[in-house]
C-alpha cells in the first residue's frame, strides 16, 4: 500500500468517526429523556372526579376543585418497581410545598385495591391518593405506563409530562417557577 493510499484510508476512517460522533450527539445525548413531548402539554388538563383509594366519597378529589393550585398528578401502582423509587421524592415534595398552594395527587392505576392500600400504608405516603378504577383518567391523559407524572399549573394547563421516576430537583424547580408566576 502506498503512502497516498494509507493517507486516504486514514482520512476516510477519521471522517467516518467524526460523522458517527456527530450523529450520536445529534440524537439527544444530555437531554432528559424522561421529559416526553405530549400533545397535552400546553393544553387544559382533562378534568376528573375520582374516589379515594379506600373507596370513600369523603376522600374523593376532582381536578377542577384544585384550580388555583399547582398540581403534581402522579399515576402509580403497587406492582411498579419504579414507583417505589420515586415515592420519597413525591412525599418530600408534598411536605415541602403543601402550604404554598401545591397538591401532590397520586392516582392508582390498574391495581388491586388491597394491594394499593397496603402499599400506601407501608410507604408512609402522606399526600392524597385516589383510584382510577376504570382507567378512564389514564386514557384521557394518554398514559403510556407507570410511573408517569403531569405537572399542572394554577390555571389548569399541563406544563410538563414525565415518564418514569420524577427527579426531585427538576420537580422542585418547576414548582417554584410556577409559584413565582414564572413562564410555563
Amino acid at each position: 500500500m502506498s503512502t497516498a493510499q494509507r493517507r486516504l484510508f486514514l482520512l476516510a476512517g477519521v471522517t467516518a468517526l467524526v460523522l458517527a460522533l456527530a450523529g450520536f450527539l445529534a440524537t439527544g445525548v444530555g437531554k432528559d429523556h424522561s421529559i416526553v413531548a405530549s400533545p397535552l402539554v400546553g393544553k387544559q388538563a382533562p378534568d376528573f372526579h375520582l374516589q379515594g383509594l379506600d373507596g370513600s366519597a369523603a376522600s374523593a378529589v376532582g381536578l377542577s376543585d384544585l384550580r388555583g393550585q399547582v398540581v403534581v398528578l402522579n399515576f402509580w401502582a403497587s406492582w411498579c418497581t419504579e414507583c417505589r423509587i420515586e415515592q420519597a421524592v413525591l412525599d418530600q415534595t408534598w411536605q415541602r410545598f403543601r402550604d404554598s398552594g401545591v397538591v401532590v395527587l397520586g392516582v392508582n392505576f390498574q391495581d388491586a385495591p388491597g394491594d394499593a392500600l397496603d402499599y400506601v400504608a407501608a410507604a408512609g405516603s402522606t399526600y392524597p391518593v385516589v383510584a382510577d378504577t376504570d382507567s378512564t383518567t389514564a386514557l384521557a391523559y394518554g398514559l403510556r405506563g407507570v410511573p408517569e407524572t403531569f405537572v399542572i399549573d394554577q390555571a389548569g394547563q399541563i406544563v410538563e409530562r414525565v415518564i418514569g421516576p420524577v427527579n426531585a430537583e427538576r420537580l422542585s424547580s418547576r414548582i417554584s417557577t410556577l409559584l413565582a408566576g414564572g413562564s410555563r
